[in-house]
């Protein structure tokens, strides 16, 4: 019979990786909920229609990535290729905006895209992320690049690291702008790749981020957006600017960054790795402050950015991001299946006071139950056998400098919180 295996771009997250996720996972829970940020869980699968409005019907993820498939009932739906529609879709459903002016929201979770798999990005890869809704200023942009730098830098990441940093604009600015860049890349049309020729007609923004070194040439005298700023977005980003340099957090502005999604107004960013090929975005995002309102939403402004997390952990383990083995505090070696009640009773009692314990179903000799007891990384053991069971008591050893002792079954519990204090 043929093993059934993981599909082309998935994979198992085994368990020593598992603990490195973990790690990660927590610095993310931190940082988040120090700033006031507040977990959220949307589905998996949502209307098609959802991400189709809000990420933009001629973007990759749409026109040729997404897992979409039809209900029974006629309705299209699809595995989530990103994770702020589903957020503003949550958003506007349950009004959070009648909870508080301003909502700060974060969430971690797998996402789908058919997409060529590489290092660091599969088919299902995870994200995570924050969205605040509700205020327009630029101190809001700054707190959300703060809690950005804060994560990777609790990561070990930020010394090799760039904030790339750019406004495209408002919408007048954009639609302004997007005339003259196509006036400017007319005469070129024939010289730039099929893709490019695409957006050309739908977003010539999304050109501006070309890695093709033939276009970036053409685009080298092409007109800036900066050109075409409005004093309220020339303003915005100036206080920006102004902002980060207060907070010490280094930047450099990138007017050819305009980030994937067509939902993006105003202030975009992204940090970018220098030990990284050329997929080097370790994560980005942006502000959309018209997104609420194409959802159906009252118009509410809002910025926010994500990240690829084995993308991070792929990076954090280049920099000795090490993962901390989940070793046993205890080994419970039972000799004597009279004694295995006592041993589950007493493993048990100790879990609820904080010890990691580990219990041997297979019944082995006392010789592989402590070489297993060692290869765990195990600190004690406790042993109960015959005589144990006997006398009502346990034999406790410390597996590193081998002292031994005996212990009243009774007197245990206290006996590892003594020795732990």
């Amino acid at each position: 019979m043929n093993i059934i295996r993981s599909l082309k771009g998935t994979h198992d997250i085994l368990p020593e990786e598992s603990n490195k996720w973990r790690k990660l996972e927590s610095i993310i829970h931190e940082v988040c909920l120090q700033n006031g940020y507040n977990e959220i869980r949307t589905p998996i699968f949502e209307e098609t229609s959802l991400f189709s409005r809000s990420v933009g019907e001629e973007t990759d993820i749409v026109s040729k990535e997404m897992y979409t498939w039809a209900d029974k009932d006629g309705t299209s739906l699809t595995l989530r290729p990103e994770l702020t529609a589903s957020v503003v879709r949550s958003f506007i459903q349950h009004n959070l905006s009648n909870q508080s002016p301003i909502q700060r929201l974060y969430y971690i979770g797998p996402l789908f895209r058919r997409e060529r798999p590489q290092k660091g990005r599969q088919r299902q890869f995870h994200q995570f992320g924050i969205e605040a809704f509700g205020a327009d200023n630029p101190e809001q942009d700054a707190e959300i690049i703060a809690v950005a730098w804060q994560i990777l830098n609790r990561c070990g990441l930020t010394n090799d690291a760039d904030l790339n940093l750019n406004n495209i604009g408002s919408l007048e600015c954009r639609t302004n702008y997007k005339s003259a860049l196509k006036e400017y890349l007319l005469p070129y049309l024939n010289d730039l790749s099929e893709v490019s020729q695409g957006r050309f007609k739908s977003n010539p923004l999304r050109i501006l981020d070309t890695k093709s070194e033939k276009e970036q040439e053409i685009l080298k005298s092409a007109p800036l957006i900066s050109d075409y700023y409005s004093p309220e977005d020339k303003n915005h980003l100036e206080q920006l600017k102004e902002f980060l340099n207060g907070m010490n957090i280094p930047f450099k502005i990138n007017e050819k960054l305009v980030r994937g999604l067509d939902y993006y107004s105003r202030t975009v960013f992204e940090f970018n790795s220098r030990i990284l090929g050329a997929q080097d975005a370790l994560l980005g995002g942006g502000r959309y402050d018209g997104l609420v309102k194409i959802l159906g939403g009252k118009q509410t402004p809002g910025i926010g950015f994500a990240a690829g997390m084995e993308r991070l952990l792929m990076i954090m383990n280049k920099e000795r991001f090490s993962s901390e083995k989940l070793m046993p505090d205890i080994y419970f070696i039972c000799l004597n299946q009279k004694g295995i009640h006592i041993a589950l009773r007493i493993s048990k009692d100790l879990r609820e006071i904080g010890f990691k314990v580990i219990t041997d179903p297979l019944r082995r000799s006392m010789k592989s139950q402590l070489r297993e007891a060692n290869k765990l990384g195990t600190r004690f053991a406790l042993i109960l056998g015959e005589s144990e069971i006997q006398e009502n008591s346990v034999s406790f050893k410390d597996l590193v400098n081998g002292t031994q002792k005996l212990i009243l079954q009774s007197n245990v519990l206290k006996f590892f919180d003594d020795l732990i204090k």
